[in-house]
């Protein structure tokens, strides 16, 4: 009997460190994300140095201010830009991204197998060697402090990443559709249109999330080619709120910041389940 119950007692028992230790984990993954919860409600002078993560007593003059704007500017114009600049690019990248994934994996033509091996060379290279040439091209193009820089790439499927991705689910497609559509009459462009697109919704939707994020937490892009204030998207308007010349306003930019992760929460939260679909059917096969 002892010999029976033994073995269910350390299962029981791993099982207990396991939960345990999954909730220490857990809770230091979410410590960031309380801590600008809660520091959002306290006053400017205990979010700097006070050890509490919550206040005892809570304020809400962070959020009373933002209302009034920064330097003169709504706050609802930063998350406008933001808005812009990510469904902007989620649309650039569905559209450019998802054409030349059908074409490296559906179309046999001459110089594929080079022209993508180029594409993916374009993944081992930095970001910032990329920097300065782009930035002499458009400011030579004159298009600096527009919003153009920011969005032309993403039209011209330069991010390799969503390409290998949308290509690796539609190579795993059946040869067969492309064949009875064929003898059905389509070509290429309903092919892609109407075949494709559709099966490939979980791709899609990964892409987007992914595209949405960066776009939306993109620090670096904006503040190279964005002059003027009413331009910026949330990632520039929050480092308004750190002024050179006076005193941080950290509780508002803790404010800002709890705003600002809305968006992207509600985007994930309402996608979530097909990036899990996606990375699963178009990382793991193939």
């Amino acid at each position: 009997m002892s010999a029976l119950i033994h073995p269910a007692r350390r299962r029981s028992a791993r099982s207990v460190l396991w939960h345990v230790g999954a909730l220490v984990v857990l809770a230091l993954v979410l410590y960031p994300l309380f801590w600008v919860l809660g520091s959002s409600l306290k006053p400017n002078e205990d979010i700097v140095g006070g050890l509490e993560l919550f206040p005892t007593q809570p304020v809400f003059e962070h959020y009373r201010k933002l209302m009034d704007g920064i330097a003169d500017i709504p706050v609802s114009t930063f998350f406008v830009n933001s808005l812009v600049l990510a469904f902007g690019s989620v649309a650039g990248v569905l559209f450019s991204c998802s054409l030349a994934a059908y074409a490296f994996a559906r179309i046999d033509f001459r110089g594929r197998n080079l022209l993508f091996s180029l594409m993916i060379g374009t993944l081992l290279l930095p970001y910032h060697v990329l920097i300065i040439p782009q930035y002499v091209l458009f400011q030579k193009m004159e298009l600096i402090n527009t919003y153009v820089p920011l969005l032309l790439g993403k039209y011209l499927a330069t991010d390799a990443f969503f390409v290998f991705l949308m290509m690796q689910f539609m190579r795993n497609l059946p040869r067969e559709l492309d064949e009875a559509a064929r003898l059905d009459g389509c070509g290429h462009p309903r092919i892609y249109w109407h075949i494709m697109l559709p099966l490939c919704r979980p791709a899609l939707i990964t892409s987007s999330i992914f595209t949405f994020i960066w776009s939306w937490n993109d620090f670096l892009g904006p503040l190279l080619y964005l002059n003027e204030p009413d331009k910026y998207p949330v990632s520039m308007g929050l480092k308004m709120f750190i002024d050179q010349d006076s005193a941080a306003d950290y509780g508002g930019m803790v404010a800002m910041s709890v705003l600002a992760l809305l968006p992207v929460l509600a985007f994930f939260l309402a996608f979530q389940r097909y990036l899990v679909e996606g990375a699963a059917t178009s990382g793991l096969k193939g």
